[in-house]
């Protein structure tokens, strides 16, 4: 496994992380097996939010800690919060109200990560400050992040704050690259060319943030996934030649092709099977070359000006 470096958390973090999205379903016997096999792959992050289940994900995640307190020492929790009620929410009563709520479906005393989940359009950054600022002096969150937010909003948020942005989670995968299309066609007079993001990925480079990818294998917004999809053979083709090279299995060769971004990389993979959960394990052990890279990227149907 490898590691990358997320804001003030001393240990390292695995550039795989688990999403805990679909665990509400899991019976204890089954979240402990897959826990531990991500443990056992040298992945040490698990990311939630407070929508996920309507909490029941938190809360199945926080009878295993309870059951094993030892386990808290081994791992690093991250949760989101802003989205309820059909709308977004940055105001400081909600974020403090929903941290509490996620520490005790947890039954954990801290978070190491907490992102803001979506962009609030009405989003005043000084209420966000004051909301960040009496959870760190509390000790309730160690970090602080934010999730699909494009360069200016971050700059927006962080004129404000007093500590920086560890994270930004946003969509990527093989299939969904609108994030690094217009670097690729500046100046361009075709659709890929149109800049809708402002530079969100060299953002994240030049303020040394983690960016992490959530839907990896996905194609559009949860529209399934593309691996064996009649809709990407040509992409599939190439992920299966590599595969076979580096002695992985496809998706392994889809996570690595976001690892292979020279920034500080992490994939967040959505799985609830322990196999699978390995295979993504097995993407950090795989250093595609720059070739390679650019290969997968054009057969998923991009094309270089």
């Amino acid at each position: 496994m490898k590691y990358v470096k997320l804001g003030n958390i001393n240990t390292p973090v695995s550039v795989i992380g688990v999403g805990c999205m679909r665990i509400a379903g899991m019976t204890s016997s089954q979240l402990d097996h897959y826990v531990h096999t991500a443990l056992d792959e040298g992945i040490n992050f698990f990311d939630h939010a407070d929508i996920y289940a309507s909490g029941k994900s938190e809360e199945i995640f926080g009878e295993l800690l309870s059951q094993q307190p030892a386990l808290r020492n081994k791992l690093y929790l991250q949760s989101k919060c802003a989205i309820h009620d059909s709308m977004y929410d940055f105001s400081k009563d909600y974020i403090l109200s929903s941290v509490d709520g996620i520490l005790k479906r947890l039954k954990v005393s801290h978070l190491d990560s907490l992102l803001l989940h979506r962009p609030d359009a009405l989003m005043e950054p000084d209420e966000v400050e004051e909301a960040f600022q009496t959870l760190k002096k509390s000790g309730k969150v160690l970090n602080f992040g934010v999730s699909n937010m494009n360069r200016f909003q971050m700059e927006f948020l962080g004129k404000r704050l007093s500590d920086g942005l560890a994270v930004n989670q946003l969509q990527m995968s093989a299939a969904h690259t609108p994030l690094i299309d217009a670097g690729i066609n500046v100046n361009m007079m075709n659709d890929a060319a149109v800049m809708r993001d402002a530079g969100t990925l060299e953002y994240c480079r030049m303020n040394d943030m983690v960016i992490q990818t959530w839907s990896p294998i996905q194609k559009g917004f949860f529209g399934g996934t593309f691996i064996g999809s009649e809709e990407y053979k040509e992409l599939n083709s190439v992920l299966d030649d590599l595969a076979e090279k580096y002695g992985v299995t496809n998706d392994a060769v889809a996570y690595a092709w976001l690892l292979r971004y020279p920034a500080k990389m992490q994939v967040i993979v959505g799985t609830t099977n322990s196999d699978r959960l390995k295979n993504a394990a097995n993407a950090a052990k795989v250093e595609l070359t720059r070739s390679e890279w650019y290969q997968i990227y054009r057969a998923a149907g991009n094309q270089l000006p």
